[in-house]
């Protein structure tokens, strides 16, 4: 089992001592273990997990589906059974993955990292915080397994972009403390060209900048808040945003106290536009899958009236 890595990000990827692993060509059965992986923390009913990857199948047949994808992917992970059964932990009832040893998965690392710094601001980040953080955005190659759309993977897709502005933006914060402008004004970058309409993260690159000695600069980011505001909600920025802007007109590079004190009552009230949007977002996936969930009641109560009528 040696040297094994998981990459979910982006493209779905198996390596094992830095070769591809070949064999996981079924569709199904990357489904199962990238299911597995992402839900790692529990063991997982035999049942449920049939009836999630083979919804259109009876009970017998998708538990029957079930055993020989297991059975396939403890025979491809290992060169020896054994081992493959410390990975998957598998008895009649549940099955539970086990990330240990020199397993390595890049949503395990991401995980760990958004979970380190929770509650901890950005400015407040200490050496070792900061350099999980790093690593964690860097792994974050594209979103969590691209082009799948299986609904359980559009949740996971939501929640870990979710995280992963989340950790960009600490790192912004911690930059500009750090006077590290090119880097804060990359990872500002990086947060907008997911959220366009990121208000809150136009007003800190006005201000990084602002700090950085280039007021035009931070001007022009104002410029193009608002017209990404208009052009993706309609709206025109908030009163704080141009308060901000009149103020770095007025002031001269250097003397930022005034932009300061605007940004200084920045806390989780300011976020909530933000955060707002990204959970309508987020209720619109929803609605979607429900709408799909009802169809799929709909068609199968019909076959059923078909059969109850013949």
């Amino acid at each position: 089992m040696s040297g094994l890595r998981f990459q979910l990000f982006g493209k779905f990827l198996v390596l094992r001592d830095g070769c591809e692993l070949r064999g996981l060509d079924a569709c199904k059965e990357r489904e199962l273990l990238t299911y597995l992986i992402a839900h790692r923390d529990r063991p997982h009913a035999r049942e449920s997990l049939a009836s999630l990857l083979w919804p259109n199948t009876s009970t017998e047949r998708s538990k029957k589906y079930l055993r020989q994808a297991l059975w396939h992917l403890v025979s491809t992970l290992s060169k020896q059974p054994e081992s493959a059964q410390q990975l998957l932990q598998v008895d009649h009832d549940w099955v539970q993955l086990n990330l240990s040893g020199d397993i390595w998965a890049d949503i395990a690392l991401f995980d760990r990292a958004f979970t380190m710094v929770q509650g901890v601001a950005g400015r407040q980040l200490d050496h070792h915080q900061v350099n999980l953080l790093k690593e964690a955005v860097n792994i974050y190659v594209g979103d969590f397994l691209e082009g799948w759309y299986q609904d359980w993977c559009l949740f996971e897709r939501e929640r870990l972009q979710n995280a992963y502005l989340y950790m960009l933006d600490k790192l912004m914060d911690r930059a500009t403390e750090d006077e590290e402008y090119e880097a804060g004004r990359a990872y500002g970058a990086k947060i907008l060209s997911y959220d366009r309409a990121s208000e809150r993260t136009y007003r800190r690159l006005m201000r990084l900048l602002y700090r950085a000695g280039d007021r035009t600069g931070a001007l022009r980011q104002y410029q193009r808040c608002a017209i990404a505001l208009r052009e993706e909600l309609g709206v025109r920025p908030e009163r704080r945003t141009r308060q901000l802007y009149e103020q770095l007109k007025v002031e001269e590079p250097g003397n930022d106290s005034g932009a300061v004190d605007i940004e200084a009552g920045l806390n989780y009230k300011t976020a909530l536009p933000d955060v707002l949007g990204r959970l309508k977002r987020l209720h619109s996936v929803l609605i979607a899958v429900q709408n799909r969930v009802h169809r799929d009641i709909n068609a199968v109560e019909q076959v059923l009236k078909t059969k109850t009528t013949k």
